[in-house]
């Protein structure tokens, strides 16, 4: 049965909660223990899928098919535990299901009420694997004291309650704001803080506290004091220069040895951090650095990419480099030259998206890169967009393009070499989806094979010719067109298993120019670089001649 864990968010700032979290989850399991991380959002009423990237960031997909919250991404990148769907849960999601039980009659005419039925859906929700894991840590969207918050603090509240004594504890993470006029850190909004939790019927157990500035032990004893919890348990959260220093930092100022101190384990394994010893090594001991150009929409919003920069530093990493990203909005140049923009970039990556806007000034990225043999790396949207490029400027269909862009625009202007998927296979059976179908969680979502042709470049970099790979999109390259492009040397050389959907393309005689249509980000980690980003970056190495 599974101790859990329940991270909350200070009034003043809940920043970095996510990243505590995970930080956590890695140094349990650098004892021997196992573990698993869930986010509970109280603030998302909607599917983050039909959200957009400026407003919430990156949607994090599961193998499952779920679209989650990005913290989702935090948590698999440090714990390497591949996040499910029941990893994730928003109050939309629990209110849907309290009503749809109220017209199935499951509650017998009764009336609905937040408490018991709100919260015992959100019981139920932090239920689920109870028995597969040592340690479940599950993270409180927002701050405490929010409105919206308030049914899922006192679920975590009765769930305390519910189980037996000392399997549930406390960590609550707040600010220690450094007033540099007077010189002093302020530890008034912590003990408010914490003032909050406690009029809810939560104590804290442990204090995370962010801080810019060393906390002196007068203030870490004055905590201590004020708001009931141990001294040794009050641990301070610096800012690091990588968030890949959490693990190490966390275990120095005895973030771990605090959580099982107040479980009661003792003796307890020792730690084994070499795993984090040379992530950190790898990070600050580089060769040079490379300078990559990611064309997007987002630019604005760096979290709508957040699994592709974490990816690219990834393979930074295992190529002893530092990855410099530089942001440039499609958008800029869709009616211009794109060379005044791309020049000086040692590679080109061109991320998925939705929508026609900003996709001529990505045709003309991945047209820049294949003319000047500048490594590309094209990922869903990115794909569809070097197979336009390919299909106008070589295969000489001028008007090729996408039905999506068609269907947004409201009239037929374009060859569509890109359609709307109707249909594709899950395991033995067969979906399909009219365009008209619901935005939400209708696409081709979760973990999908491909079979890689041999000899092709990408059976070289994955060592394989069977991939498992993770996808979310609604529109997919049309294999009519397979044989004019490879007559023009672009390879269709991933495919999924039944030969009607591609996955992969590539030029034959480019240095490194390669298209997928699933997310490789997404299964990234600092100690287990994707395949694709890892030969990615070592190409760019190649190209700035660093080599």
């Amino acid at each position: 049965m599974a101790r859990y864990i329940f991270i909350t968010g200070g009034v003043v700032s809940s920043l970095g909660k996510g990243l505590a979290s995970a930080a956590l989850g890695a140094l349990l399991q650098a004892r021997g223990y196992t573990v698993r991380l869930r986010k509970l959002d109280p603030y998302l009423n909607v599917d983050p899928g039909t959200m957009s990237p400026f407003e919430h960031g990156e949607v994090f997909v599961t193998d499952d098919g779920a679209e989650t919250d990005l913290d989702l991404g935090h948590y698999e990148r440090f714990t390497g535990v591949p996040a499910r769907m029941t990893d994730s849960v928003s109050s939309g999601r629990i209110y849907s299901n309290v009503l749809e039980k109220e017209r199935r009659g499951d509650y017998l005419g009764k009336t609905i009420q937040v408490v018991p039925h709100v919260t015992n859906e959100i019981k139920d929700f932090i239920n689920i694997g109870d028995d597969e894991v040592d340690f479940m840590l599950c993270e409180i969207g927002g701050t405490v004291g929010d409105i919206e918050g308030l049914p899922f603090f006192e679920a975590i509240r009765q769930f305390s309650h519910d189980k037996p004594r000392g399997q549930c504890i406390f960590m609550h993470l707040t600010l220690l704001p450094y007033l540099a006029a007077s010189g002093e850190l302020k530890t008034k909004p912590t003990q408010h803080s914490v003032k909050e939790l406690q009029s809810i019927g939560i104590a804290p157990d442990i204090l995370v506290c962010r801080s810019e500035q060393p906390i002196p032990e007068k203030e870490r004893s004055k905590i201590a004091l004020f708001c009931n919890v141990r001294k040794e348990a009050v641990v301070a959260a610096y800012d690091l220069k990588s968030i890949y220093e959490a693990p190490l930092a966390y275990h120095r100022q005895g973030l771990d040895q605090a959580v099982l101190d107040a479980f009661g384990i003792a003796p307890a394994p020792k730690p084994d951090l070499r795993v984090w010893e040379d992530v950190n090594d790898r990070i600050h001991k580089t060769d040079g650095d490379v300078k990559i150009a990611i064309v997007g929409k987002y630019t604005q919003l760096e979290d709508a990419y957040k699994s592709i920069k974490e990816a690219l530093v990834h393979g930074g990493m295992h190529n002893r480099v530092k990855v410099n990203v530089n942001w440039v909005d499609a958008e800029v140049f869709d009616n211009d030259d794109a060379a005044p923009y791309l020049e000086g970039y040692d590679a080109i990556l061109v991320p998925g998206g939705f929508g026609e806007r900003g996709t001529e000034g990505k045709i003309k990225a991945a047209q820049f890169a294949r003319e000047h043999n500048i490594p590309y790396l094209g990922i869903c949207l990115g794909m569809q967009m070097a197979v336009i490029e390919a299909a106008r400027n070589v295969a000489g269909i001028k008007t090729a393009g996408s039905e999506e862009f068609d269907h947004e625009f409201g009239e037929k202007r374009f060859e569509p070499v890109v359609y709307h998927l109707k249909e594709w296979v899950q395991g033995n059976a067969k979906v399909t989806r009219k365009q008209d179908d619901d935005k939400g969680g209708t696409m081709r979502l979760g973990s999908y094979d491909a079979v890689l042709g041999d000899g092709s470049k990408v059976a070289g970099i994955y060592g394989t010719t069977n991939i498992e790979e993770r996808h979310r999109h609604r529109y997919e390259v049309d294999t009519t067109y397979r044989t004019k492009l490879e007559e023009c040397g672009m390879t269709f050389s991933g495919m999924s298993p039944d030969g009607r959907l591609p996955e992969i393309v590539e030029w034959k005689d480019h240095p490194w120019f390669i298209g997928v249509q699933f997310h490789p980000e997404l299964k990234s980690k600092p100690f287990d670089p994707h395949p694709l980003f890892k030969d990615f970056v070592r190409a760019a190495v190649e190209n700035s001649r660093l080599v």
